[in-house]
């Protein structure tokens, strides 16, 4: 039976665009397997919660490349437009979307919005990244 990972992912921006980073965390049921949170430069803060998405996928997919994924995000946008119920009309976006599809077997991903409070630990790593810590 194919393996269940989770991904929280998060970026922020200070100022739009501003100082950046993402959070993202791989779990497996209530199990934390990886945290990770990267400061990013100038950046907008749609580009940082793709950023956080792609760092998810990436860490999940070294997990395990045939686990079914649920990526949790707290942006909607990215959701949206990952689910392909959206178009990405902004260039820079639609290519980090694009190198978010080629991770992981695009069949094996699910992508839910959730509350910002749910996305705490995410959000958490983005501040921990942004502060320097």
């Amino acid at each position: 039976m194919a393996r269940e990972l989770i991904i929280y992912a998060d970026g922020g921006s200070r100022g739009n665009p501003g100082q950046a980073a993402y959070g993202a965390l791989v779990c497996e049921g209530d199990k934390v397997l990886i945290e990770i949170a990267e400061k990013i430069g100038i950046a907008t803060n749609n580009v940082a919660e793709y950023q956080g998405l792609i760092a998810g996928l990436r860490a999940a997919n070294k997990i395990d490349p045939a686990a079914h994924i649920e990526a949790r995000l707290d942006s909607k946008l990215v959701v949206e437009q990952m689910s392909g119920r959206w178009k990405i009309k902004n260039i820079p976006l639609a290519k980090l979307a694009m190198e978010a599809k080629k991770i992981h077997s695009p069949e094996l991903i699910t992508f839910t919005w959730i509350p910002r409070e749910e996305n705490y630990e995410a959000d958490r790593l983005v501040s921990l990244a942004l502060d320097g810590y």
